[in-house]
């Protein structure tokens, strides 16, 4: 069992900066006293925090193409990874989240981060899509499915980063029966049952 990963470690691995981690100390601090409202993450990933959200969250950093002018984040839940991405790069965020509990707490972590993002609080099928460079989600709903969300999403040339677990080969089988698409794995560098699936060239099989 691995240990809990440390704040310096963990800064160490992004090349996060004081501020920065200032910031994103202040985001766990209020994640940990909402989740004792509110459902927000599993309990016994906050053993853990550094390495189960943040990191996991932070390595898609370096997989963003420069001059992004928008990422979306769908399904944040807790913030994950969009609160983290915007607090640690430039990138315009918008995180789109259906739970008016969690679209609370985005807004109260955004503030209390001062992190400039948009939190849209509605069903993803329900709201009229603003195209994005990188759309990026984390245990959402299966790949399949989840294209079908994104590519309404996705500006010409964008891509999606999608954090998946251990069934993504499937999730990945399963999905291009419907989807043609250009895909790309990294190993995950918080999981190492996880990978990270980078998507684009994204059409309907006819």
């Amino acid at each position: 069992m691995k240990h809990p990963l440390e704040p310096a470690a963990f800064a160490e691995a992004v090349a996060a900066d004081p501020n920065q981690m200032e910031r994103l100390h202040t985001y766990l601090a209020l994640l940990r006293r909402w989740q004792s409202r509110i459902n927000l993450v599993g309990p016994k990933t906050l053993a853990d925090p550094w390495r189960r959200h943040f990191l996991d969250s932070a390595q898609l950093l370096p997989l963003i193409p420069p001059a992004v002018t928008r990422l979306v984040d769908l399904g944040s839940g807790a913030g994950f990874p969009g609160l983290v991405l915007a607090i640690l790069c430039d990138v315009p965020v918008t995180l789109v989240e259906a739970d008016q509990r969690k679209c609370a707490f985005l807004l109260e972590a955004a503030r209390a981060t001062t992190t400039a993002v948009e939190v849209l609080p509605a069903r993803i099928e329900s709201i009229a899509p603003a195209h994005a460079d990188v759309v990026t989600a984390r245990a959402l709903a299966p790949l399949a499915r989840l294209i079908g969300y994104a590519v309404n999403w996705l500006a010409p040339n964008g891509i999606c980063l999608f954090l998946k677990g251990r069934s993504a080969a499937d999730e990945l089988t399963e999905a291009q029966k419907n989807w043609k698409m250009q895909v790309s794995s990294v190993f995950s560098r918080s999981d190492d049952a996880a990978m990270i699936l980078r998507i684009d060239r994204i059409f309907p099989r006819s």
